[in-house]
């Protein structure tokens, strides 16, 4: 019995390890198996690169493919995701912004494209253009995640209604099934409520609207840890481009650092990448390549004799400002002789700036992160693409910047993605704009379009030829 015993035993032992270790190889290969992806060309991996946050941040994709499906009524109109304003290439699987990678399933997270590709057309019926590295003025990011939030809300984000609709477009296999309908969707549903709840803040603040975000106020309250304020972030996105002719000068809209590295680190960082998963090395691809993209040509016929005009001009009132190697070129102008909205300003605070540069003990490496005292005078090259114009995308053209600010529009429509030649902007008023864009009222705390008078005395002909070499850089 003894031998017996133990023979039995033995066999029991082995056929424990043999069960543990396929289970062990079934948890890895279908949860934590990571496959790599890699894209040949630059500025596809740009778009579709993945910056390290699928891990943290990222929505198995069936689920997230099949939402628009399920909730289409939680989005602005018809055409699921592409309602909101992303743009999405023929063929692509995924809209321009988003990574896809398989870390045991497929998993969707946003990268840098998510505010940095821009969408134009020269008329309605045209093909939209889509220029990588542009500021995302088409897209509202804000209701891409209310969207998510308010699925996660609905009693109807369930398994039952999920995997139906799932598979409705795609079969997934007897585990692969087990694993949506147990783990993924549950667990999904309940991140994005988390999610939802430290979003909060977001509710008591002007929505953001097309085009534009608060990139540091959700970075302050969770990954800060700073005690919320009230304070208003809303910003206009910003292009990347030609990021090499920056060298040196404060970034983002206020200054809050002059480090090109530590501003694309913490912005994965804000996006959802940890000290574990980030992708340092395809970051630093990223970087490369918007170090070096130039700025897009203006699309449209240029008055030549016109723009040597004002070039003039330019050289006279704006150079020293806007040029590479002015004066002030990529230097902080104080908020009271600027004049623009100081609720971006207010919204970074020194406390801040030092919580990012401790962020994480120390292992990052920040040391660049300030505090500063006013907005940054930017260089202007691809000028012509980064309209609305102000800090907070407030003027909607550069023939309205160029007017005192009682003359420029109190209330406009930004987001829809036809240009207009004439003031140098997209099409802001009219029925296809309504209904296409979001509302922009002047009259919101963060919204004025007050400030920057340079340019608002000259002559009506110096203005019209200012315009026009504007459109030249």
């Amino acid at each position: 019995m003894r031998r017996r015993t133990r023979r039995f035993l033995l066999k029991l032992v082995v056929v424990l390890v043999v069960v543990g270790a396929a289970g062990g190889l079934a948890a890895w290969y279908y949860i934590f198996r990571e496959v790599p992806t890699h894209f040949a060309d630059a500025e596809e991996n740009f778009k579709y690169g993945s910056l390290g946050n699928e891990q943290t941040d990222g929505i198995p994709y069936w689920v997230w493919l099949v939402l628009p499906r399920v909730f289409p009524e939680k989005l602005p109109g018809l055409g699921g995701y592409a309602s909101l304003g992303l743009v999405w290439e023929e063929g692509r699987e995924l809209p321009v912004g988003f990574s896809k990678k398989r870390i045991g399933f497929d998993r969707v997270a946003l990268n840098c494209a998510f505010c940095h590709a821009a969408s134009w057309r020269a008329a309605p019926g045209d093909k939209p253009s889509i220029v990588a590295a542009g500021p995302s003025h088409q897209f509202d990011p804000q209701s891409y995640v209310r969207f998510l939030y308010a699925c996660a809300s609905d009693p109807r984000f369930n398994a039952d209604i999920l995997m139906a609709e799932i598979d409705r477009v795609y079969k997934l296999s007897a585990v692969e099934r087990a694993l949506y309908r147990y783990v993924l969707i549950p667990q999904t549903k309940e991140a994005l409520l988390k999610q939802k709840a430290q979003f909060a803040f977001m509710d008591s603040r002007p929505d953001w609207g097309r085009g534009r975000i608060d990139p540091f106020n959700p970075i302050k309250f969770g990954i800060l840890q700073q005690k919320s304020d009230g304070t208003i972030g809303n910003s206009d996105m910003v292009p990347v481009w030609n990021m090499k002719a920056r060298a040196g000068m404060a970034l983002h809209w206020d200054g809050l650092n002059t480090s090109f590295d530590e501003v694309v680190l913490s912005s994965a960082i804000g996006d959802g990448a940890t000290r574990k998963y980030i992708e340092r090395d395809n970051l630093r691809r990223m970087q490369e390549w918007m170090a070096a993209v130039p700025p897009p040509k203006y699309p449209f016929t240029v008055d030549g004799a016109l723009a040597a005009s004002g070039g003039e001009v330019y050289a006279r009132d704006c150079a020293s400002c806007h040029q590479p190697g002015g004066a002030r070129t990529g230097k902080l102008i104080p908020v009271a002789e600027v004049g623009t909205d100081r609720h971006r300003f207010d919204m970074w605070t020194p406390a801040a700036a030092d919580a990012y540069n401790n962020y994480g003990g120390g292992y990052w490496g920040f040391k660049h992160f300030q505090k500063g005292d006013g907005y940054v005078a930017v260089p202007l090259d691809g000028v012509w693409l980064r309209a609305p114009f102000l800090h907070n995308g407030s003027v909607p053209s550069l023939a309205a910047l160029l007017e005192p600010p009682e003359r420029r529009p109190t209330l406009f429509w930004r987001g829809y993605d036809v240009f207009d030649p004439a003031p140098v902007g997209f099409v802001s008023a009219g029925p296809d704009a309504e209904r296409l864009g979001t509302r922009f009222d002047t009259a919101v705390p963060g919204n004025s379009n007050a400030g920057h008078l340079w340019g608002t005395a000259l002559a009506p002909e110096e203005k019209r030829a200012l315009v026009e070499y504007l459109k030249t850089l």
